[in-house]
């Protein structure tokens, strides 16, 4: 996110943020906001100990120290995070983020349903509550066309209904990739519980649990335009590679997205859903 090729100010970097207790992607990607706010004149040069440009390897593990220790205007800022960062500086759309949780790795305008599964993740921007980057890039256990729109909605429900039980079970999600379909987790679970749960009431489970952390969001004050992605991605094409001039067009998944969950056009369980669902 910051530009820097220097795999040893990288490594470091990161040692650093576990011994701070740091989330590498959320560290990552608030220091490269932080970059993109001094670059563009937004950050002020007495808030900062020194200049912040991308591509830095040695500015950049000195952040993570600053932001860990919350040294400074500028420690104190990064520490909060980066939508906090952007718009304190009066920026906030320059924070990539959704929910205010900062986006990993993957450009969600390059890969239709991670860009789903960012937008109504019920903790902001997470690749391990729905990764369908499994079938939009490793083939696992399938390959889908990652710039196409049709079929995401349904992936997008399936992975994170699916991700709800792998990680209710107390597995290790990452098993996904050798196990792959509900039915190994299914005899496992019956086999070690001794209940005889069938893999559909299993996949009902995973859907109960994503509705009721949904409800909690809606209470805690989530609403649909929070089911977004920053400006950048739904307006800004990427201007190089691979994937050159993609946007993202969410409103040709999200409509269709609430309906396969039973969610009115606002993005709240409709009764019927919360009955069949027993909530």
């Amino acid at each position: 996110m910051c530009g820097v090729h220097d795999l040893n100010a990288i490594t470091y970097a990161h040692y650093l943020c576990d011994e701070y207790g740091l989330d590498g992607i959320s560290a990552g990607v608030t220091i490269a906001c932080a970059m993109e706010l001094y670059e563009k004149g937004y950050i002020p040069e007495k808030d900062v100990p020194f200049p912040i440009r991308f591509g830095d390897g040695n500015i950049m593990v000195k952040l993570v120290q600053i932001m860990g220790e919350r040294k400074g205007v500028i420690g104190d800022l990064l520490a909060e995070g980066s939508y906090r960062l952007a718009e304190h500086y009066g920026h906030p759309e320059l924070s990539m983020s959704v929910k205010k949780q900062e986006i990993p790795a993957y450009d969600p305008r390059a890969f239709k349903g991670i860009a789903l599964n960012y937008a109504t993740s019920n903790r902001g921007a997470c690749h391990v509550r729905g990764y369908t980057i499994s079938q939009e890039v490793i083939e696992s256990p399938y390959l889908m066309d990652r710039l196409i729109y049709v079929g995401k909605a349904e992936l997008t429900k399936y992975m994170q209904d699916f991700t709800a039980v792998i990680d209710s079970s107390g597995m290790c999600l990452f098993t996904v990739f050798g196990l792959e379909y509900i039915p190994a987790y299914g005899s496992i679970l019956r086999a070690v519980t001794g209940f005889p749960y069938s893999d559909d009431e299993l996949m009902k489970a995973g859907e109960r649990i994503y509705n009721l952390e949904r409800l909690f969001n809606l209470k805690a004050g989530f609403t649909r335009k929070d089911d977004t992605l920053p400006p950048r991605f739904l307006k800004e094409p990427i201007p190089a590679g691979p994937s050159k001039g993609e946007v993202c067009d969410l409103d040709q998944m999200l409509p269709l997205y609430y309906k396969l969950r039973g969610w009115d056009k606002e993005g709240v369980p409709t009764k019927e859903t919360l009955k069949e669902l027993g909530l």
